[in-house]
Formats: structure tokens, C-alpha cells, sequence
């Protein structure tokens, strides 16, 4: 067998083996087997990942005082400038956003958009592998978790049988956050989800050989290849790589728009989705980070922002949250290569009709005595809080201590208001 990417994540079956020749695109499914139960919600849940350490301090940089001194004390060649054609855009008088992110300037003013700041893990790495597997478990400084925090989010749901397709993984591997989930469609674009052989005309054939194959036992490895023959059929019959984006959104060029424009319709068919993960690479700035707005670090803003904006836009009347965060932020200080070293504290997106926007959390502060190790902003709030308190009041579910076993008692931020 030859795989493009990644296969079957739970592994593929010596019955599959003998078919030498079949090229399966980019597509993988959990271990059957899980709780099942009732649907509940309509609510989409959206997860992005920021890979390699995006730097929050450049992407929100201070606007004013001492902190503004502060920050451009440390960052004399990477500094976004106040006055300007490429000044930060304010958000209130202490804070702007980088200008490269001025399409979420619009849903920031529209109330769309929080922004959580001095967020991350309490327990300090500068490991981007561990950092990023503590965040993605929902249990920091604990690697022994066999699911997930999204997985455990849908046990506590339950995923009704009817639904076709109720978690999706978009990217070439499954995010860690869906570790063990069931029924989950891993597939890195709409046309690329698909049974390829030589030539065409032999496809409906090998497609029904398959079938009874894999109908004729009911191991885990008959079970994962029904699974895999239902999303091919599910995603060839419903979603065309011809997608057109509803309200006029407009998504940009690139792998991360694609995987987007993926997600987006597989929630406008309405085939029971309750979870999307995706990545969004290359943020580990460590050299040729930019100078001031412009520069690397800009055009992924541009990326990253014209995304979004072009999401919320696509799916408007739709039910739906989006929390977009990275394994941690930078270093205050640049370094000798006009980049920024991993850090600590970093910040995180909110994208909802449903929340109340602004800016949340408790500044720390960039004078020496305020940062983390006397060199990174420090973390003052749980990431995984803001996490709980859209579970509990957004999407109106319970089970917390199952999502993230032994998170400690907190006061919710504000993000959602009582309904």
C-alpha cells in the first residue's frame, strides 16, 4: 500500500496491505468502540493551533507608559510603532494589534472577538514538543493521559450514532487534542479526501471488495476501515473542491486558508460536526522575525487574519466558537538575529457571536521584576480556564473535571455572558 501522508492513525489492517497499489489520501479514524449517547448542542467548537510560538508582544504590543518604554527598550529593531502608516491599531489606550491583523479589527468592534492576555501553562517549558502535548491533553506537566481534551469534551456530550461526522482533524496528522476520539475524519483538503487507484473505472469495484472485507469481521481493524469507507463516501457525495464561500468571504491563498475553507464546509452541511482542529505552522521566530510591521512575522499575521475574518464571515448564522492559541509566546528581548527566543506568557483568541468582546485578563507587566525568570511575560491566567468557562457557559456543558482532571477552582473572566 502507498500512503501520500499519514494513514490510518490507529494502523492499518494486513487485509488492507493486499490491495498493493491503492493510494488512500490523507484520511484516519480513532479506535472504535466509545460511549456514543445522545447529540445535544448545536454549537461548533473550532480549535486553532499557532505551531512553533507565536509572539503575543508583537501581535498585541503595549501602546502606552512604562511598559511601552519597556517594550521598545527591548526591542529596538523589532517594535511596532504607535505614529504612522504602520502604526499598531488601538484597541483601548494600553494595547493595539499588530497592522498586518487589521481584518479583526472589524470583529473586535463588532464584539466577535476576545482576546485573553498573560495566558499559557503554569507549569514553565520552553519545550515546544512537551508544551504543546501538555496544552493539547488538558493535563500540564502530565504526559500520561490516553485521550485528548477535545475527546473528552465529546464523551461528555456523547455523539449521537446519526451523526456523520461529528470530530474533524485538518491537517496531514491528527492534532493531539483528539487523541483517542472516535469517528474523527483526519483529511488535509476536500479534493485530496479520496479512494485513488490506477485509473478510474476500477474504483467502484475495488470500493465494494473493500466493503465486504471489511464487513466480513468486527475487530477494531474491520471496524476502523468501515469507518474510513463511510467518510469517502460521505465527503465525495456532499463536499465539492468547488466550494463557494457564503457573504461574499473571501479566504486567503495558501494551506491555511484551504484548511479553513475545509472546515467551513463540513459545518455548512450539517452532517452533525461538533469539533474541528487545524494547524497553522512556522511561528518560531528565533531570526528575520521583521522590523517593526513589516517583515515575516507580517505576512503570517496577514494569513492568520484574513482567515479568520474570511471564517466568521462564511459561517455567519451559524453556531459556532473559534479559540485560537500558540504553545507559548517569546522572549521580551529580541536577539542578536532580529528574532525573539521561546518565552512563556502569551495571549489567546476568542471568535464568537456569542461572547463578550475585549480584552481579559490580568497584565503582569514588563518591568524585570514582573517578567517570568526576569525574562518572559508571565502567566496569569490558566489557559485552561478560559478553555472551562466557554465549555460551561458557551457551550453549556458540565464534566469539567473529566475535560481537565484536577484543574483548580477559578473565577470566570467575563468572556460569555449569562444567558
Amino acid at each position: 500500500m502507498s500512503l501520500t501522508r499519514r494513514g490510518f492513525l490507529t494502523g492499518c489492517s494486513a487485509a488492507i496491505a493486499a490491495f498493493a497499489g491503492t493510494n488512500l489520501n490523507t484520511l484516519a479514524f480513532g479506535d472504535p468502540g466509545g460511549n456514543g449517547g445522545h447529540g445535544g448542542g448545536g454549537d461548533v467548537l473550532v480549535h486553532v493551533f499557532l505551531r512553533g510560538g507565536m509572539d503575543g508582544l508583537h501581535l498585541m504590543p503595549p501602546l502606552g507608559g512604562s511598559d511601552r518604554a519597556f517594550y521598545e527598550e527591548a526591542r529596538p529593531q523589532l517594535k511596532v510603532p504607535t505614529a504612522g502608516n504602520a502604526a499598531a491599531l488601538p484597541l483601548n489606550d494600553a494595547f493595539g494589534l499588530h497592522p498586518a491583523a487589521a481584518p479583526l479589527l472589524d470583529l473586535y468592534r463588532d464584539g466577535q472577538l476576545a482576546i485573553v492576555q498573560a495566558t499559557g501553562l503554569h507549569v514553565p517549558t520552553r519545550s515546544h514538543f512537551d508544551a504543546m502535548q501538555y496544552i493539547e491533553l488538558g493535563t500540564p506537566g502530565a504526559k500520561n493521559e490516553a485521550n485528548g481534551w477535545l475527546t473528552r469534551y465529546l464523551q461528555t456530550i456523547g455523539v449521537p450514532a446519526e451523526a456523520a461526522a461529528p470530530s474533524l482533524a485538518v491537517g496531514t496528522l491528527r492534532q493531539t487534542s483528539l487523541l483517542g476520539a472516535e469517528r474523527t475524519i483526519n483529511l488535509d483538503s476536500i479534493g485530496g479526501f479520496s479512494l485513488n487507484t490506477v485509473s478510474w473505472r476500477w474504483r467502484p469495484g475495488l470500493r465494494t471488495a473493500l466493503r465486504q472485507l471489511y464487513e466480513s469481521g468486527d475487530s477494531w481493524r474491520h471496524q476502523s476501515g468501515q469507518e474510513t469507507l463511510n467518510a469517502l463516501d460521505l465527503v465525495e457525495l456532499y463536499a465539492s473542491p468547488s466550494y463557494k464561500p457564503a457573504h461574499g468571504a473571501a479566504y486567503p491563498e495558501g494551506e491555511f486558508g484551504q484548511r479553513l475553507q475545509a472546515v467551513a464546509q463540513l459545518i455548512r452541511l450539517e452532517l452533525g460536526l461538533r469539533v474541528a482542529t487545524l494547524d497553522f505552522g512556522g511561528w518560531d521566530t528565533h531570526e528575520g522575525q521583521g522590523n517593526g510591521s513589516g517583515g515575516y512575522f507580517a505576512q503570517l499575521v496577514t494569513e492568520l487574519a484574513r482567515g479568520l475574518k474570511a471564517f466568521m464571515t462564511d459561517l455567519d448564522g451559524h453556531r459556532l466558537t473559534l479559540i485560537v492559541q500558540s504553545e507559548f509566546g517569546r522572549r521580551l528581548r529580541q536577539n542578536a538575529n532580529d528574532g525573539t527566543d521561546h518565552g512563556h506568557g502569551n495571549l489567546m483568541m476568542v471568535l464568537s457571536r456569542n461572547i463578550r468582546g475585549g480584552i481579559y485578563g490580568t497584565w503582569p507587566g514588563l518591568d524585570n521584576d514582573q517578567l517570568f525568570d526576569r525574562a518572559d511575560l508571565a502567566v496569569t491566567t490558566d489557559y485552561r480556564h478560559v478553555l472551562a468557562e466557554l465549555l460551561t457557559r458557551q457551550l453549556n456543558r458540565g464534566g469539567l473535571e473529566a475535560v481537565f482532571p484536577g484543574l483548580p477552582a477559578f473565577e470566570p473572566l467575563g468572556l460569555v455572558p449569562r444567558g
